[in-house]
């Protein structure tokens, strides 16, 4: 008998996927799937499967929210471009009822927020309670682009280690459970996805020439991003580090990571702050 594809979960996402300080990055297999012993057919046949849990899970939190709760979930998506952060959005929080999400991407800052400091944006698109925030790259460019670009001096960006995770704790124990996920490609997969851009009008809108500068400057961002992953994963906000080459294993992968997250809110539905029989008798009665 075959076996249920959750049950092809040999080791949890969770427990597969979290980074452990000191791992070479250099060394990550992007095309692997870790802790996953099924196929692609399992893997999606899974995925479709969470659907329903995933959208009442994150309808319970947007309902305790409404009701006086002040949980919510953030889901950072970390990566260089290609590295599927989209398509995650897409298929993954597409899941779920769209009116209680939070969608921020984080690009160059505009002159209005060069004149705060560079947790003020990210401040402001926090979610609310009941919500679920999805930061597509997020407040760890400052210790990657600004790094790998040289936008501040050495002294200044080693101090933000040190600011984001005091930055996140503060998040964590305002009632925001983080989820932080660092999507990684090879660099011949990035460079076929950058192609199909090129050869296909529909994705010219997605393709950016400074892209072919970033690949040029890959080593250094992977130096950053090892850096980065080792200094910034903490209990309350840990990273879990994606190979993304299959997409359909990344989307699995961030599909088990989120519903385990709203999982261990453990949030029931709201109790009703009225006579419910009452009110069935006045509706009858209407």
């Amino acid at each position: 008998m075959a076996k249920k594809p959750e049950k092809l979960w040999q080791t949890p996402a969770d427990d597969a996927l979290r980074w452990v300080r000191g791992t070479d990055l250099d060394a990550l297999d992007e095309s692997a799937t870790p802790g996953w012993a099924g196929k692609r057919r399992d893997g999606e046949e899974l995925m479709a499967s969470r659907a329903p849990e995933l959208a009442d899970l994150q309808e319970r939190l947007f309902a305790h929210g409404r009701t006086g709760g002040d949980r919510s979930v953030l889901l950072v998506l970390q990566g260089l471009d290609t590295a599927g952060k989209g398509g995650i959005v897409r298929h993954v929080v597409g899941m779920v009822d769209p009116q209680g999400v939070q969608h921020t991407g984080f690009g160059v800052p505009t002159e209005e927020e060069k004149e705060h400091g560079y947790l003020w944006r990210i401040r402001n698109a926090l979610p609310r309670p009941g919500y679920l925030g999805v930061f597509d790259r997020s407040h760890h460019e400052q210790v990657l682009v600004v790094r790998v670009n040289r936008l501040e001096p050495q002294k200044t960006w080693r101090k933000h280690y040190r600011e984001l995770n005091e930055f996140e704790a503060e998040v964590a124990a305002s009632g925001t459970l983080i989820v932080k996920v660092a999507l990684f490609v090879s660099a011949e997969e990035q460079k076929e996805r950058l192609a199909e851009r090129l050869e296909r009008p529909d994705k010219h809108w997605k393709y950016d020439p400074g892209d072919i500068d970033v690949r040029s400057k890959l080593p250094q961002y992977i130096a950053a991003y090892q850096e980065m992953l080792d200094r910034t994963s903490t209990d309350v906000a840990p990273w879990y580090v994606v190979p993304a080459n299959r997409k359909w294993y990344a989307r699995l992968a961030v599909t088990e990571l989120l519903t385990g997250a709203l999982r261990s809110l453990e949030l029931g539905w709201p109790p009703a702050d009225f006579d419910v029989e009452t009110e069935k008798a006045r509706l009858a009665a209407s």
